[in-house]
């Protein structure tokens, strides 16, 4: 399996703010087609190197159309998608009506802020299934599809000025299975220094 380098040369306090360590999965969603939405499930089974048995962004390589057109042998470091769903109740509070896999991701969460978390956090999900946060999702075009101006609403500045995506996180499988709404969710944070997550 593909193991990213994660060194960085920031101190071990950059960006640092409390993280709380456990959460809740509210939904888990596939889609078999490359569909920018994706149906929620009862549940689904993470495939360790692979991703999320029957979604179509399974496999060890790229398989994001755009990254396939670049370089089809990339890692794919995009395996799961996971959205936290205090994004949803933001979106609803202005004006969108937004509900769990329908920008996308595999799983739909609560109680964690996924923002937050250090490039190389692994999240146990569930029983058995881990998943190592490798960034950022990179928002696009393809959310106005879904609802006019929802990529801005996904976007912020914070007090540097710096671009804030807050479309969820892409990780990948680390240990397979099965994961449901109700699962619970840890957070093992990497050892120090903390890599801030950055578009993957």
């Amino acid at each position: 399996m593909y193991a990213p380098d994660y060194d960085c040369a920031l101190p071990a306090h950059c960006g640092a703010k409390p993280i709380r360590a456990g959460g809740v999965i509210t939904a888990v969603s596939r889609s078999a087609g490359h569909t920018f939405s994706k149906q929620n499930q009862p549940g689904i089974r993470l495939l360790a190197g692979l991703g999320v048995e029957g979604d179509a962004h399974l496999g060890e390589t790229v398989k994001h159309r755009s990254r396939v057109a670049r370089d089809p042998a990339q890692p794919n470091l995009r395996q799961v998608h996971l959205i936290h769903s205090e994004l949803h109740d933001e979106l609803r509070a202005a004006g969108f009506q937004v509900g769990a896999g329908q920008m996308g991701e595999n799983v739909t969460t609560r109680g964690i802020d996924l923002l937050a978390l250090p490039t190389g956090t692994r999240l146990h999900l569930g029983d058995t299934a881990v998943v190592e946060v490798t960034g950022l999702r990179n928002p696009c075009a393809q959310l106005d599809g879904l609802q006019p101006g929802l990529m801005a609403a996904v976007l912020a500045r914070d007090e540097e000025g710096n671009l804030v995506r807050k479309a969820g996180v892409m990780g990948i499988v680390l240990a397979s299975g099965e994961v449901s709404p109700g699962d619970a969710i840890r957070a093992e944070l990497p050892p120090p220094p903390h890599c801030p997550l950055q578009p993957v």
